[in-house]
């Protein structure tokens, strides 16, 4: 499991109201909806994750030019380093692939999920991670 620290809830929620309009286009346009829940701007440790779904232990970050830098570079190594020790996969995609790949990239997580749901064993993914679809409306 790992370690909660409170201390990062305030920067986390700070986070979700000013999310970038990738993070925003890529939350409201498929994971807000995905049949596994995923969180925004989620506490891992000391770590905020863009977007992180417990039930395939993957979090999935929208990068911007900061992280091109070797600062930048430096710390997505740290926290990628400290998240794989609690078996959680993380998947990088630039702002332009959001807006210029959607389709894309919502198929590539789309399948990281599915494949990483299926070879975790069901004790590791308890709890209300699964979504009730909703009734498609009729028009």
């Amino acid at each position: 499991m790992i370690p909660y620290k409170g201390e990062n809830l305030p920067q986390a929620r700070e986070m979700r109201r000013e999310m970038t309009g990738e993070e925003n286009h890529l939350w409201y346009d498929f994971l807000r909806f995905f049949p596994y829940r995923f969180q925004r701007q989620k506490a891992l440790g000391p770590f905020i994750a863009d977007f992180y779904c417990h039930a395939a232990r993957l979090v999935v970050e929208v990068d911007g030019m900061q992280h091109d830098t070797e600062q930048g570079k430096a710390y997505d190594a740290e926290r990628t380093a400290f998240l794989q020790q609690y078996d959680i996969e993380v998947i990088r995609f630039k702002n332009t692939e959001v807006n210029t790949q959607f389709a894309g990239v919502c198929e590539a997580i789309a399948a990281i999920v599915d494949k990483r749901v299926k070879t975790i064993p069901p004790s590791n993914r308890t709890g209300p991670h699964v979504r009730k679809r909703l009734p498609k409306k009729s028009l």
